[in-house]
């Protein structure tokens, strides 16, 4: 028996795959559980359209991403902290802070997960930090931190 599979299963395949297995198995364990459909010719071609939809809305999921990241590589991030009278910040200038100002200051809301600081911000100057924007595009954000004594 041909079956599409709707989940992934163990041992057997991905979403998406059409395999052959028993018809017992099929019949008894993969359709009532709605682990699999049947293979016939119309849920091959729905099967080909869904695949050929979600192939381009990756590619333009990926479009999209590589668009904000040229538009952050151009952008320059200005961070006001508080500082001691050594220049030094009072902590360190955290994930949230840098999304939360990008969003404020340049209207582009990108989650503070996506955000890669290397190294922790603790002093007044430029730093660059790492926005991975999608599985196959990150881009660099520089952020100018600013002192304002305390």
């Amino acid at each position: 028996m041909k079956v599409i599979l709707t989940q992934d299963v163990k041992d057997l395949g991905k979403k998406g795959d059409m395999r052959e297995v028993a018809d017992g198995y099929g019949r008894n364990f993969l359709l009532p559980r709605k682990l699999a459909i049947p293979a016939t010719d119309g849920n091959r071609q729905d099967l080909v359209h869904k695949q050929k939809k979600e192939d381009e809305r990756r590619a333009r999921e990926q479009e999209e991403a590589e668009r904000l990241g040229t538009r952050l590589a151009e952008t320059v991030l200005l961070l006001q902290v508080k500082t001691g009278s050594t220049g030094r910040l009072f902590g360190a200038v955290t994930h949230k802070e840098i999304a939360d100002t990008l969003a404020e200051q340049h209207g582009v809301r990108i989650d503070r997960r996506k955000i890669e600081i290397k190294e922790p911000i603790k002093a007044a100057g430029e730093h660059i930090v790492t926005v991975k924007l999608h599985p196959a595009v990150t881009a660099t954000l520089r952020i100018q931190v600013e002192s304002l004594r305390a």
